[in-house]
């Protein structure tokens, strides 16, 4: 993102909540809130505790599964659902570039469920500091959950439905052991804008440029460092993962058009790619040759991720990409842009994108395969995520809808859980879905 858009970050977060068509729904929920009542007190209390959690059982019998009591609202969900068609406001930094999108985009076939819903925990709040960042979610295991909180990145057990803080970057942050080049005097107040949490390692990225690493196993902060002391130097996105070698490392993405590569088993920089625009994510291919690059550019690169050499680009985006991910075959790759759209593209050929898949009111911030491969999920900054099967050539989706800015979105290593990031004022949450499996009687035999 552009240093512009850094600076009007924190003036954007309100504009991009639920705007006007929020404001008249707030009315409805909190109608008796003015008078400032006991029993108004009591019942917002009520409301944001976790008698209000919604479980499956509860959502089969016909319950909002985020709690919202339509029945005695002055409003139907589906008219509210229209209202926030109409009126969200996708940002954009190419005017019009989510109505020239649109020629291109399949329609697909909706309604089928892949995964169901489980379980709405309203304790587990997740928060966003940059409306345009949304990896704020990651799930290590099906019931193992990590996000971020205001200044404290959780620990979500969905199992016992508790949380526990793993880090706190409110005060002072430093590392408790010594490594070359890490940053000994810590940071202060440090502003997550990015976090990304795979086997025991967290990464939380900063506006500032600051990389704290702790190990989940261990006691403290290992390491920390800043990418840039420049002004422009908000670390965009961090992904982990464990090189050939059987070393685990972590690349960062810079508002300075910069990547950079971390050995963790050094504690060291490995790698450092300069291009000519600020990269908001990259993503690395499974067999780790390939870096896929986007950013405040339309189109994207292929980079060789060992030299940053330019292998090829990628066109077809009208507007600029804050997503990607790799299918685990290594042979396609998906980008989310602010046009609204998200495309699939195959490195056999990058002529044109295989896919354009369209969202419902705004840019395309969040992108996961799961590790099989079967299914992609693409998450809106609010409302919706959508779930394709890949094996269809994504021509059947399904659509999760919902209210509330989207902070992140993660499937299970083992796929057998996907869960999602509400941010909102009044029903801030996690939303669980499970995997929709079908047994067969020989199955239950065996």
């Amino acid at each position: 993102m552009s240093n512009q858009q850094e600076n009007e970050a924190e003036e954007m977060e309100e504009e991009y909540e639920m705007e006007d068509a929020d404001d008249d729904m707030d009315d409805e929920f909190h109608a008796g809130d003015a008078g400032g009542s006991d029993s108004d007190m009591d019942e917002y209390e009520y409301m944001n505790n976790r008698m209000q959690d919604t479980t499956s059982a509860q959502a089969r019998k016909g319950r909002d599964i985020q709690g919202i009591p339509w029945e005695r609202l002055n409003v139907t969900r589906e008219k509210y659902r229209q209202t926030r068609l109409e009126q969200y406001k996708n940002y954009e930094n190419i005017p019009k570039s989510g109505e020239g999108s649109e020629k291109d985009c399949k329609s697909t076939e909706k309604g089928v469920p892949y995964y169901v819903f489980r379980r709405n925990s309203r304790s587990a709040k997740s928060t966003i500091l940059h409306f345009q960042l949304r990896n704020l979610v990651w799930a290590t295991s099906k019931h193992d959950v990590y996000l971020l909180s205001h200044f404290s990145v959780m620990h979500w057990s969905s199992l016992s439905c508790t949380k526990s803080e793993v880090l706190n970057v409110s005060g002072h942050v430093a590392p408790c052991e010594k490594h070359p080049g890490s940053l000994l005097e810590g940071f202060t107040q440090t502003q997550v804008s990015t976090v990304a949490v795979k086997d025991k390692l967290l990464v939380a990225g900063g506006f500032q440029g600051e990389l704290i690493c702790k190990y989940l196993d261990r006691p403290g902060v290992s390491y920390c460092t800043r990418t840039t002391y420049e002004d422009n130097a908000i670390t965009n996105a961090v992904e982990i993962y464990t090189s050939s070698s059987g070393a685990v490392h972590f690349v960062a993405s810079n508002n300075d058009n910069g990547v950079r590569d971390f050995d963790m088993e050094k504690f060291q920089p490995s790698n450092h790619f300069r291009f000519t625009w600020p990269v908001n994510h990259t993503s690395l291919s499974p067999d780790g040759k390939l870096l896929a690059i986007v950013g405040d550019d339309p189109a994207g690169m292929l980079v060789d991720s060992r030299t940053g050499k330019a292998i090829a680009s990628f066109q077809g985006h009208l507007d600029y990409s804050f997503a990607s991910a790799w299918h685990p075959g290594g042979v396609t790759f998906a980008t989310g842009n602010q046009d609204k759209t998200c495309r699939v593209w195959d490195i056999r050929n990058l002529s044109a994108s295989v896919t354009a898949l369209k969202g419902n009111l705004g840019a395309i911030r969040s992108i996961r395969y799961t590790s099989d491969g079967r299914f992609m999920a693409m998450a809106e900054p609010a409302d919706f995520v959508h779930v394709f099967d890949v094996d269809s050539g994504y021509e059947k989706e399904q659509e999760i809808d919902f209210f509330g800015e989207i902070s992140g979105m993660s499937f299970s290593p083992d796929t057998e859980s996907l869960f999602i990031g509400v941010w909102d004022r009044t029903y801030g949450s996690l939303l669980e879905f499970g995997r929709r499996r079908e047994y067969s009687y020989l199955d239950t035999i065996v």
